[in-house]
């Protein structure tokens, strides 16, 4: 029984505007070339910066400020901010479902009537 009910709320989600609309944007990022390959820049930058880091070097300066460049070249995309917007609001959903999910599962602990089959 606790299967299905997480296949439906799992349906339910899926339908939600909040998915949809996290779905569209990723659709839309996905066709954005130009901004896929400064996500990929951005990626190798952030990956030499690490790998320096963790063998106790400072990265120089140059570095920093490409890093710090495709960064802001990102966040200024349209796409982006979209994709951002999107996944901030399907977060705010999932927490409201893990919330109702906690709160479902007080109440059951707390019942001594037992509804499980």
């Amino acid at each position: 029984m606790i299967q299905e009910k997480a296949v439906d709320l799992g349906r339910l989600i899926g339908q939600s505007d909040e998915f949809k609309a996290l779905t569209h944007a990723r659709e839309a990022i996905e066709g954005e070339k130009e901004l896929n390959g400064k996500l990929e820049q951005l990626q190798k930058s952030a990956e030499g910066l690490e790998q320096k880091v963790a063998q106790g070097q400072e990265p120089e300066q140059s570095e920093a400020d490409e890093y710090d460049r495709f960064l802001g070249e990102i966040q200024g995309d349209a796409a982006y901010q979209r994709m951002v917007s999107a996944q901030s609001n399907f977060d705010k959903l999932m927490l409201r479902v893990q919330d109702q999910i906690l709160e479902g599962m007080r109440k059951g602990a707390e019942s001594p009537i037992i509804t499980l089959s």
